[in-house]
């Protein structure tokens, strides 16, 4: 008697890579988009300006990054004189200095993700400085 015969094994099909994201348009992160970041970054504003050239969208935002520093710190002077009065000195000291601080930190980082996203965050009485120079 025999046996019937078995059936042959399926056949073997390759391994499949996993899928992959494409890749960003830019290829990955640009150098622009480091320079932008640096340029709302305090100090740091100087490097776009000095390595970057000829790139007119990276020198326009450092140069916005350094009015909108300058402005901080005018203000902080101003603050500074106000907290010799004594009254106004525990509002400028309790409410004042960190409120400025943090004002700063929301616009750079608002100032930031409209850079990186290919805009200019206009900010009226500042950014028109940033064109003059």
């Amino acid at each position: 008697m025999t046996e019937p015969a078995a059936p042959p094994p399926p056949p073997q099909e390759p391994p499949q890579e996993p899928p992959t994201a494409p890749p960003p348009p830019d290829g990955g992160t640009s150098p622009n988009t480091v320079m932008i970041v640096l340029s709302y970054l305090g100090i740091l504003a100087l490097i776009p300006l000095l390595v970057e050239k000829d790139d007119k969208e990276v020198q326009w935002h450092a140069k916005h990054g350094l009015v909108q520093l300058a402005a901080f710190v005018l203000v902080w002077i101003a603050l500074m004189i106000v907290a010799q009065v004594p009254i106004l000195g525990w509002i400028a000291g309790c409410l004042g200095f960190p409120l400025l601080g943090l004002g700063y930190l929301i616009l750079a980082i608002m100032c930031i993700v409209k850079g990186v996203g290919g805009g200019r965050l206009i900010i009226p009485g500042v950014s028109q400085y940033a064109d003059r120079f």
